[in-house]
């Protein structure tokens, strides 16, 4: 030990002397040695700074040519980007620049073909500045357009210089992550309301519901192929406020489904939603009002019991029938529950229908359940009072039992259109199409082949009860979860040619990793129903 000390005692010595000699070298002054130093750090630092400039990758679909949004890149050494809202990635990896990178390439309902060992991806030339345009194959019908809500809409693009569509391309109303949209027009605007925020600066962020408004296209808003400016309600500290203020039943959480306009016992249009508390387990249920003043929801009434099924929930759709106007809600999976759509009704849960066709007062009870038929034997399914609702799984239960028979007719059972496997619905959102002249459906499936809550489905009927028959999967997931389906009839384009819709983007209910940014937000899509991989009849075909 003592002769290792030395010998590192000698080399310590050795170097000092060194330096000395170096910098104490003839014609250089220590201050001169000092500012050489100086001037090396900063040709360092501005190398450093010039190898920062980020690489733009920007990923497009094939067919259209416009960019991806949710792409994930990844280096052979698992550094994870995603592609923000205009497709690219804003590319800064220190010790990659200048060099041969691959990326690994995959988003749900996109691909990109496999080379010979099975790697899908694309290898690239990164230069500081420079920038590459890689394609994709969309095997969704639907094409993903941008996201709507939380941090980093379009984070990449601003950190390349380029420009944003939206007003807010990195934060909005401090808003991190939203839950399950509903969205209506009122007072010449789109109302926008959401379940569970989060925030950035805790876990816990608001959980009474969020709002914001926007305008509509043709009155200055976006074109919905481009986003939405939400302008959110927001307390003095720029987040987010709560839109359901605390309520008599000292609920702790307060949703909101089912948006409604109606007008009250002076004639003003009301905005009117129906409304569950939670603490966290369901404490009430009822309906509020919308305050245009304090820009908050007031109670109309709390229902008598929280677990009957005359409440709205869902999305909501308006439509008429001999000559009278409907709110229609999916409260229960599928179109099966409406009121009337008068202030007087919707306040009133035993104005509440069913479409079934149990008996008029009867309940579900299996192989018990009590069916109606008319003189001939021929099941009557019609909206009734008083009687509960008729699930699509009741229904298939009925048939199993042999209650609803071969030629009794069934609305609620949808088949696969390509392969006639049975589609079960988690959701739904319906609105009347113009284009198609029927009432369109974009269910969300329980239970799919690659994700338990993340495929979505097309269908068509003539009433918008159905019958529901046959569907088409436009969107799929890969373990991810996708749900509470809206569609947004505001925004149709060509008579209802083009529509769009959004659902919710999350891991919840899977075991796959958040999607940083992404994950717990709300993702536009639009569908062109001229597609002909919908396989759909012609419209003037019809019978």
């Amino acid at each position: 030990m003592v002769v290792k000390m030395k010998m590192w005692k000698q080399a310590g010595a050795w170097t000092c002397a060194a330096l000395l000699l170096v910098t104490m070298a003839p014609g250089v002054t220590p201050v001169q040695a000092q500012a050489a130093g100086s001037s090396a750090e900063q040709k360092a630092g501005s190398t450093l700074k010039e190898v920062q400039e980020p690489f733009m990758i920007k990923v497009v679909d094939a067919e259209t040519g416009r960019g991806i949004p949710l792409v994930e890149l990844k280096t052979t050494n698992n550094i994870l980007y995603y592609t923000d809202s205009a497709g690219v990635v804003a590319f800064d990896e220190p010790g990659l620049m200048d060099t041969t990178v691959f990326f690994h390439m995959s988003s749900d309902g996109y691909e990109i073909p496999a080379d010979m060992f099975g790697n899908r991806g694309q290898a690239v030339e990164v230069t500081p500045g420079g920038s590459v345009t890689l394609q994709m194959n969309r095997v969704n019908i639907a094409e993903r357009l941008y996201r709507v809500t939380g941090q980093g809409i379009y984070r990449d693009s601003l950190l390349l210089g380029l420009n944003t569509p939206i007003q807010q391309p990195v934060i909005n109303g401090l808003i991190m992550g939203q839950d399950s949209v509903q969205t209506i027009e009122y007072n010449g605007k789109l109302y926008w309301f959401w379940g569970d925020t989060d925030r950035p600066a805790y876990p816990l962020g608001n959980f009474r519901t969020t709002g914001a408004t926007s305008e509509l296209p043709q009155n200055g808003g976006l074109d919905p192929d481009v986003g939405v400016n939400l302008k959110y309600f927001t307390k003095e500290d720029g987040f987010a406020k709560s839109m359901v203020p605390t309520l008599p039943d000292g609920g702790n959480m307060a949703w909101i489904f089912g948006l409604m306009t109606a007008k009250d016992s002076t004639g003003k249009e009301r905005l009117l939603t129906g409304y569950t508390t939670l603490n966290p387990d369901i404490v009430a249920r009822g309906i509020l009002v919308f305050n245009d003043q304090t820009e908050q929801f007031e109670q109309a009434v709390q229902f008598p019991s929280k677990d009957d099924w005359r409440h709205p929930g869902g999305q909501a759709t308006y439509y008429e029938e001999n000559g009278k106007g409907y709110w229609l809600f999916t409260e229960h999976r599928i179109p099966n529950l409406r009121v009337a759509a008068s202030y007087d009704a919707i306040t009133d849960y035993t104005q509440y229908e069913s479409f079934t066709c149990l008996t008029p007062g009867a309940a579900y009870d299996g192989a018990n359940t009590s069916l109606e038929r008319d003189q001939n034997g021929k099941l009557v399914w019609g909206w009734k009072k008083n009687t509960p609702v008729l699930t699509q799984d009741q229904e298939k239960e009925l048939i199993g039992f042999g209650l609803i028979k071969a030629d009794d007719p069934r609305y609620y059972q949808l088949k696969d259109a390509d392969t006639g496997e049975e589609v079960s619905l988690a959701q739904s959102s319906v609105e009347w199409n113009n284009y198609r002249q029927r009432y369109v459906m974009i269910g969300q499936q329980v239970m799919g082949k690659t994700s338990v809550l993340g495929e979505m489905w097309y269908a068509e009927a003539d009433s918008p009860q159905g019958p529901w028959t046959t569907a088409k999967k436009i969107i799929t997931h890969n373990n991810y979860t996708f749900y509470n389906p809206a569609q947004h009839k505001f925004f149709f384009k060509d008579g209802g040619r083009v529509i769009y819709f959004e659902a919710t983007y999350t891991n919840t209910y899977t075991d796959h990793i958040p999607t940083p940014r992404y994950n717990y937000n709300q993702v536009m899509y639009k569908l062109n129903l001229d597609d002909p991989r919908l396989g759909l009849e012609p419209v003037q075909n019809r019978k």
